[in-house]
């Protein structure tokens, strides 16, 4: 049985969630697997009108919703509010996308004769993967990376059926999003919901199952796809892991304002405890005793809190050790009022041991801790950026753009997001956003977990050659009745 608690109290709330069994989660994918069917012949516009509605009932639950999110995480009303409607946004944007149609890639060559080899005519188009998308569900995001999170969301507008493992950090919450959302649903068991450790690993090995979405830690990342590749057939994974969030503040900062940066960089630091993926956890600077000082008095006046999970809690006090026996404390916040709150800390330590230290202090501490690592030349970067791991954010902080331009080259290889004079945490759910990064940022780099592309883990190309025009898709006949954007013998043409 699996027990909600109140990361306040450490105390028990809701009714207990017994965990599934094997035969339960293999009988939850056979019966998403039979109504994906329907869903994957759906009409875009008509899928597009389901999330729609799933964005609808979602607004229409909020008060319900935030309030059972709060008594298993303790985020708050307006944190939780406000992510629950960006679940919501992220379920709009999506049904733009199917609007869109780009998100097909239809592309047509018409035969040429006169080519040497001669060239059949070849059309091609994404469409649904053909099974099941498993979805691991994020502890520090109960809503936007969780049961109406993105992996959600871009699955079901590509046609797929899902679902979802719960976090064990708010179960009784995702029970109570997966029966608002198929309030919505054509078919409920389009978004099935599993609880339970053994229940991820039969869902990931479920013949069914055609591709996985994660977000969570290296270690349960990294065991997903031992079990992927244990499967006859292994599938694509898809996994936010860990990251660390490099920030750069280059020489030319040091005449702005000092107070503002650092400031700014706490409150990064600290949002939500510090449990973003994007949380920035290793900064550079100029070796300036001014800059240090107003980043250790914006630390210190900073308030920690309860954590999401014990294990989590666990976690971090693991990260401070690490840490503090290899650097020098700078600042720390205060405790929370709650009797499980962490405190923020920041430390300080030089390019040189931070590369003697490598790679141990280049791991990410998940929570409000950083590392601050003090610099002579910009050029003492060099090798340093270039050693450490992919991420998904790099941040640069100047005053003078020409400063920045043998750093940039360094950080677009290192992370998915590049930031200028910003801080990493908040990702934007737009069309151009990319969420992913090198390893082990994510283990593919090629996509995103947030924005319109997260649709394309979820697809697969078809091409069709000398295909009879009565049997070829509506995308790809030569009248084109959808009116979608294409790519016709080589030319893009327009809506």
């Amino acid at each position: 049985m699996l027990f909600a608690q109140d990361p306040r109290t450490g105390q028990a709330v809701g009714e207990p969630i017994p965990e599934s069994t094997e035969d339960e989660v293999a009988a939850t994918v056979v019966a998403a697997a039979e109504a994906g069917r329907a869903w994957r012949a759906t009409p875009a516009p008509d899928r597009a009108a389901v999330l729609e509605s799933i964005a609808d009932v979602l607004l229409a639950a909020t008060d319900e919703l935030w309030r059972a999110a709060d008594d298993e995480t303790a985020l708050g009303e307006v944190r939780l509010r406000g992510e629950i409607a960006r679940s919501a946004g992220q379920f709009r944007l999506f049904a733009e996308v199917l609007g869109d149609g780009g998100y097909l890639d239809a592309t047509i060559d018409h035969a040429d004769p006169g080519q040497t080899p001669p060239r059949p005519d070849v059309r091609r188009m994404n469409h649904p993967l053909p099974g099941v998308v498993g979805v691991f569900a994020a502890g520090n995001f109960p809503f936007a990376f969780s049961v109406a999170g993105g992996d959600v969301a871009s699955a079901l507008a590509a046609g797929c059926p899902v679902v979802v493992k719960a976090h064990p950090g708010h179960p009784v919450l995702s029970g109570l999003v997966a029966s608002v959302i198929r309030t919505a649903l054509p078919d409920p068991a389009l978004l099935g919901l599993v609880h339970g450790a053994d229940a991820g690993r039969h869902l990931v090995q479920h013949p069914s199952v055609a591709a996985v979405g994660f977000t969570g830690s290296i270690p349960g990342g990294t065991a997903i796809q031992r079990l992927i590749q244990e499967r006859p057939d292994p599938i694509p994974f898809y996994g936010e892991l860990g990251s660390v969030n490099p920030v750069v503040v280059l020489p030319s900062a040091l005449t702005g304002d000092l107070s503002a940066l650092a400031t700014g960089f706490a409150a990064s630091l600290t949002l939500g405890v510090g449990q973003f993926c994007t949380n920035p956890g290793l900064v550079f600077v100029p070796s300036d005793d001014t800059l240090l000082k107003a980043i250790a008095d914006a630390v210190s006046a900073t308030t920690g809190g309860p954590m999401l999970t014990p294990r989590i809690r666990d976690g971090y006090a693991h990260g401070l050790a690490r840490l503090s026996s290899q650097a020098d404390e700078l600042a720390t916040g205060t405790p929370g009022d709650a009797p499980t709150s962490v405190v923020p800390h920041v430390y300080l330590t030089d390019v040189d041991a931070f590369t003697t230290g490598l790679p141990d202090l280049a791991e990410e501490c998940f929570g409000p801790a950083a590392l601050i690592v003090k610099y002579r030349e910009i050029s003492d970067l060099f090798d340093v950026l270039d050693r450490l791991p992919g991420s998904l954010t790099a941040t640069i902080h100047a005053q003078e753009p020409t400063e920045a331009a043998e750093i940039v080259p360094l950080l677009t290889r290192l992370a998915g997001r590049v930031i200028w004079n910003g801080w990493p945490t908040g990702v934007a759910v737009c069309w151009s956003m990319h969420h992913g990064g090198p390893w082990p940022a994510s283990t593919s780099p090629a996509h995103t977990s947030v924005g319109a592309a997260a649709i394309t883990r979820w697809l697969t190309p078809v091409a069709y050659q000398n295909w009879p025009a009565a049997l070829l898709p509506p995308e790809l006949r030569d009248d084109n009745p959808g009116n979608l954007p294409r790519r016709v013998n080589g030319t893009l043409t327009p809506i």
